[in-house]
């Protein structure tokens, strides 16, 4: 069995992905490939988006999701697009069955290049989540951070979209907050034993929000698809828009948008955006160690 595996570098709104072909193997990526790989600057990635022989009847592939920490990630929208556009590349199909540790994820191709992921349904239930305490309505959880009689961010919406999220509502630019100072605060806080992303949501239209995201395990991120859907989720859900929203991901560069419905048949969430590759290569899944490969540069040029 060759060291090393292909890997693609992209991005999803920016989000840093690393695909990562482990067909054809029993191994995995390790933890500390994963840190040694976002240690270098060239391959400093918000999630590994590992694709693995199927495990499930009726599915195109397994894939296996790490953290720039080498922590597991139950869900990433933004690296899941990344892994249909590339699959798509390899294949010519447009439709693909994928299988994670979240469950079932059904995604298509459109003819205009953008990608649509099939979420699944949201989780509400506190214990589910998980939070650490009992709340009936989650859609408001009692948490602030700040002076007591005038907090900074309190009051978020708490949800799982394969993974915890809590959604804080502001009335100002996003950007505007010191989210690299709260972030680490509130995602490790004792509400959320399994930690949660943190995201701050101003909702800009009946149509419309504008996010910016604290990633469980990655930090501050350009984007995070995960967390746009259950931004539009929670914004459904609280009355402050409808079913149907266009999420403008603040701190993404380029500047774009994704398209999140919460659709009402089957209450799934539907994330449509698109998806980039930058450059590709091969890397050892056990070290770390990698190599760019020349040929895909020089094409790219």
């Amino acid at each position: 069995m060759s060291a090393t595996v292909e890997f693609a570098r992209m991005n999803g709104l920016g989000n840093k992905i690393l695909v990562v072909d482990m067909r054809g193997r029993p191994d995995k990526v390790t933890p500390a490939a994963a840190v040694a790989l976002n240690a270098d600057p060239q391959t400093e990635f918000d999630q590994i988006m590992a694709i693995h022989d199927p495990k499930a009847e009726g599915t195109d592939a397994f894939i296996d999701i790490l953290n720039s920490d080498g922590s597991k990630a139950q869900a990433c929208g933004n690296g899941t697009r990344c892994v249909v556009q590339a699959l798509a590349a390899e294949t010519g199909r447009k439709v693909f069955t994928f299988q994670t540790v979240a469950g079932i994820l059904n995604a298509v191709e459109h003819e205009d290049g953008t990608i649509s992921v099939d979420m699944g349904r949201p989780v509400f239930d506190w214990d589910r989540i998980p939070l650490a305490e009992e709340f009936h309505d989650t859609s408001r959880i009692e948490l602030q951070i700040g002076p007591i009689d005038n907090p900074v961010l309190h009051s978020p919406s708490a949800m799982s979209m394969g993974n915890p999220h809590a959604i804080f509502w502001v009335d100002r630019d996003v950007m505007s907050y010191d989210l690299a100072r709260f972030g680490p605060l509130l995602e490790n806080h004792p509400m959320f034993p399994e930690r949660a992303n943190i995201t701050l949501a101003q909702v800009t239209s009946p149509t419309s929000l504008t996010t910016r995201t604290w990633e469980r395990g990655a930090g501050l991120t350009l984007a995070c698809g995960s967390a746009a859907c259950s931004a539009a989720v929670s914004a459904a859900r609280t009355g402050r828009t409808g079913r149907k929203v266009t999420i403008n991901v603040a701190s993404a560069k380029p500047q774009a948008a994704l398209s999140i419905e919460w659709r009402e048949r089957d209450d799934h969430v539907i994330m449509t955006g698109p998806a980039e590759w930058e450059w590709s290569g091969r890397l050892d899944p056990s070290t770390g160690l990698w190599s760019r490969d020349g040929t895909r540069e020089a094409e790219a040029q």
